[in-house]
């Protein structure tokens, strides 16, 4: 039973500049929740009993979010707004949430590797903070866990892009293909040229381990960007333990990327009582 999740979440957020001076690109709104709590609660609804949120010095704000906020909550409840402390509640509830500062911002290997000593001998989940999934009969994280219940080996959550976007990905190198609705990898390649890449099946931001990934993490050289990857981790933990990918249902915002971002915004927005009517009205207007 897999029970612990990390979400890597130190990064500065370069692309959403000058915002992220000040912000953490993981609180960026959606609507009026930020988008780190979209994936912790993707966390919490698959079974996931404590998180590690790893973030680093200018992140703070990640931690207060979900911290008690006691003199708002007293300010709400002198205006009778009761309902409003309930809601500020449930923010993170149902899961122990947990941190750590990465003092160095080394890659997504050396973030993941941070979280050895939370995790300790039991598989985890890790869920990167840039991807929001919205899972159509199951979140995302979840289907990759039940898949684990089968095959008791580490799962990349992945999707097919186009050729020409593989060099934004780590690309698996599959087994030859069964029957089966998962397959098996033989080989993954981060970040390679169109010319290189052996499959359109890219990494997607979703990813159950086993504990022995943190053996190859350890000595893990730096790869490409000049930063300690967790596919070339993954790679050498293909020598010792089956890796398998399958690829996840359920439609995925990149929200570190600002066109992604906007279309979350507007698919919550019209999935929203309070705003989908003006909201179609909005955009009837602008299409004019």
């Amino acid at each position: 039973m897999i029970r612990k999740a990390v979400i890597p979440a130190a990064g500065y957020g370069t692309r959403f500049l000058p915002i992220t001076k000040a912000l953490p690109k993981e609180l960026l709104p959606i609507i009026d929740r930020p988008t780190i709590e979209f994936i912790v609660n993707e966390a919490i609804e698959s079974g996931i009993t404590d998180i590690l949120l790893i973030v680093s010095s200018n992140k703070n704000a990640i931690i207060d979010y979900f911290d008690y906020n006691l003199e708002l909550e007293q300010i709400l409840t002198n205006k009778n707004k009761h309902e409003d402390v309930q809601m500020l509640r449930l923010i993170g509830k149902g899961a122990n949430i947990h941190f750590i500062r990465q003092k160095e911002q080394l890659g997504l290997g050396h973030a993941v590797l941070q979280a050895e000593a939370f995790v300790g001998d039991e598989p985890f989940v890790v869920l990167l903070g840039d991807d929001m999934y919205v899972g159509k009969e199951k979140p995302a994280i979840r289907q990759l866990m039940d898949i684990y219940d089968e095959v008791n080996s580490s799962i990349l959550g992945t999707m097919e892009v186009a050729y020409k976007d593989t060099a934004k990905y780590g690309i698996c190198i599959p087994k030859q293909k069964t029957d089966k609705f998962y397959i098996e990898l033989k080989g993954v390649i981060e970040k390679p040229k169109i010319e290189e890449a052996p499959s359109r099946s890219a990494i997607a931001g979703r990813y159950v381990l086993t504990p022995t990934i943190f053996k190859y993490l350890k000595n893990q050289t730096k790869g490409a960007g000049n930063e300690i990857q967790l596919t070339d981790a993954i790679l050498r933990l293909m020598d010792e333990e089956k890796v398998y990918a399958f690829d996840l249902i359920g439609k995925r915002y990149d929200v570190g990327k600002k066109i992604d971002y906007i279309e979350a915004i507007l698919d919550f927005g019209l999935k929203s009582d309070e705003l989908k009517e003006d909201l179609k009205e909005l955009i009837k207007q602008k299409n004019k």
